[in-house]
């Protein structure tokens, strides 16, 4: 090659993904919905934390928030109704490598999907569980959910839900083996990030409820806590979410709490007084299934076919 030295060399510049190399198809929910804002997060979390998008595997089941996948740059997988978390497990089992998230609803996930939630709480595989809770259907347009209240009305129920609602974060906090829950509000940004991005850093299930607007079916459930913050329950700790100052000052009422305490967290969780936001439960030194699960991935073909026929053997007459 003329013109040019021997011992030339190319530098080779390291990758940066801006938020764009994140984004998928044009979101398509309604206006005013809180699903923009937890997508929005999610970007910026992958974004900070520089994850290839190769690397990256959003898994969902069916519902509005259960959409997410089509609006993210990453792969994604669109499964069926209440079967995300089982997918999702199937994908961390093979590729432990990936980093898989999860979006799921109050129905996908509470109602439907509340065998494969209780058991993939108790794998504690890693990866981030979101569920948008609006406690309503509404990508069927408005029937009853495992979280809609007492009272609300809706197409299944037109003269008011007659049960009362179900309690994700007890539920969750009562299985064996759960390592991190987390609750937060979607029309909060900074502490949405910082929930989210907490729950990103866990390695294990991270189990992330998200209240969640719905301005079209299910307005009464957000709007109160929206009007009147002093509903709202703000928890800090110094091994919990970080909450600025400036967050700090909206809220009224607020409660230091230790994220190891478990007791502590199912008190805070039964309070139906308060609705609690930030870090319930962490136990980072819960079992990680995936360390069982992904035993022997590294062996070829052929030592998979002689440890299969091995294993027949065994049943040999």
């Amino acid at each position: 090659m003329f013109g040019l030295k021997a011992d030339w060399s190319l530098d080779v510049f390291e990758r940066y993904f801006t938020l764009g190399d994140y984004a998928g198809g044009e979101a398509r929910w309604c206006p005013g919905c809180g699903d923009f804002a937890v997508l929005n997060t999610v970007h910026r979390v992958l974004r900070d934390a520089q994850l290839p998008p190769e690397k990256t595997v959003a898994v969902s089941g069916i519902g509005c928030s259960s959409r997410l996948p089509h609006y993210m740059g990453t792969y994604g997988f669109h499964g069926l109704h209440g079967r995300a978390l089982p997918l999702a497990n199937g994908v961390k089992a093979r590729r432990p490598d990936l980093d898989v998230w999860v979006a799921t609803g109050d129905g996908d996930c509470f109602s439907i999907g509340a065998g494969p939630w209780i058991h993939s709480i108790r794998y504690n595989m890693d990866m981030v569980v979101l569920v948008f809770d609006n406690a309503i259907y509404g990508l069927t347009k408005k029937q009853t959910s495992p979280t809609s209240p007492t009272g609300m009305t809706t197409n299944t129920h037109p003269h008011g839900a007659p049960l009362p609602a179900l309690n994700p974060l007890t539920v969750t906090l009562g299985i064996s083996n759960v390592s991190f829950v987390a609750q937060v509000v979607d029309w909060n940004p900074p502490m949405l990030y910082e929930t989210i991005r907490a729950a990103h850093r866990h390695r294990g299930t991270s189990f992330v409820r998200i209240i969640q607007r719905c301005p079209v079916f299910s307005d009464s459930f957000c709007k109160p806590l929206q009007e009147d913050a002093s509903r709202i329950l703000l928890l800090h700790h110094e091994d919990g979410i970080p909450v600025d100052d400036s967050v700090r000052r909206l809220f009224e009422n607020q409660r230091e709490h230790d994220p190891a305490d478990w007791l502590g967290a199912m008190e805070i969780a039964r309070d139906s007084s308060r609705v609690p936001m930030g870090l319930l439960y962490r136990n980072p030194d819960a079992v990680v299934y995936e360390d069982a699960s992904a035993r022997g991935l590294d062996k070829t073909n052929a030592e998979k076919l002689a440890a299969i026929e091995s294993a027949l053997d065994r049943f040999s007459i």
